[in-house]
């Protein structure tokens, strides 16, 4: 009564008009009800192999009914959409992760510190997935999964890291904030990207003119769409510094939190 395709599952036309065909238009004997067909994933099907399942969808939904799941709804044909309802699931809450890291941690006998389990989570936003697969990571690369072990694992800057960018960022010089951070980037091992958008979701907590916080943020952008294509980082980090050195002159700058 129930047939799942998923990515690593052949779905081009010839499947859509062989294999989910044949299970859609043939009806059971001994059991009622509908059918489930469940596309996972749906978003990686090719545009003709869509077409073809809007006609099966539409010839047969007296016996069949479709799930499809998809990452990206701009990449399921409008034909598709417009014969399905909608159901969007955010990202999970902490409290909705926690039961199951727990069980997870229990059953595999890891050792994790709460600072672990608090930086997985944060890390993961919202992700089970991607929890797991950091936890898996840092419990084969450590032998304890803490805070530091956790952000070294993904090569990500940790709260102690962007506390020490932010300080230097605005209140250092330029040379100064420069090679402290470039060195912090050589011994850590940090993308620049990764602390930039640490720095994006810092700068908001710190009460600036709008002024001056749209144009900090706008040089950010225009950095971070710089870096996308592949520039050097470190004419990059250059003009990080400089943006915020140029936003200094501008105002009084809080000092150090």
């Amino acid at each position: 009564m129930v047939m799942e395709l998923n990515a690593s599952d052949d779905r081009g036309i010839g499947v859509v008009r062989g294999q989910i065909l044949n299970f859609a238009s043939t009806r059971t004997i001994f059991n009622k009800g509908y059918k489930l067909i469940i596309l996972d994933e749906a978003d990686a099907m090719t545009n003709d192999a869509q077409n073809a399942l809007r006609r099966i969808i539409e010839k047969y939904t007296d016996n069949v009914r479709f799930c499809m799941i998809c990452n990206y709804l701009g990449k399921i044909i409008p034909a598709l959409q417009s014969r399905c309802t909608r159901f969007r699931f955010g990202p999970l809450d902490p409290k909705q992760i926690q039961p199951r890291l727990e069980y997870v941690i229990e059953q595999e006998k890891v050792k994790v510190t709460e600072g672990g389990k608090k930086a997985l989570m944060e890390l993961g936003s919202g992700d089970m997935r991607k929890v797991l697969n950091i936890l898996q990571g840092t419990a084969t690369a450590f032998p304890e999964v803490n805070e530091d072990n956790v952000y070294t694992c993904v090569g990500h800057p940790t709260p102690t890291d962007m506390s020490n960018v932010i300080n230097w960022l605005l209140n250092s010089d330029f040379t100064t904030a420069y090679n402290m951070i470039l060195e912090l980037q050589i011994t850590k091992g940090l993308a620049l990207p990764d602390i930039i958008q640490e720095v994006h979701s810092y700068i908001h907590r710190i009460e600036l003119p709008p002024e001056v916080l749209i144009e900090l943020l706008i040089k950010m952008a225009e950095i971070e769409e710089r870096l996308t294509h592949g520039t050097m980082e470190r004419i990059q980090l250059s003009a990080l510094v400089g943006a915020f050195y140029l936003a200094r002159s501008k105002i009084k700058l809080p000092e150090k939190e």
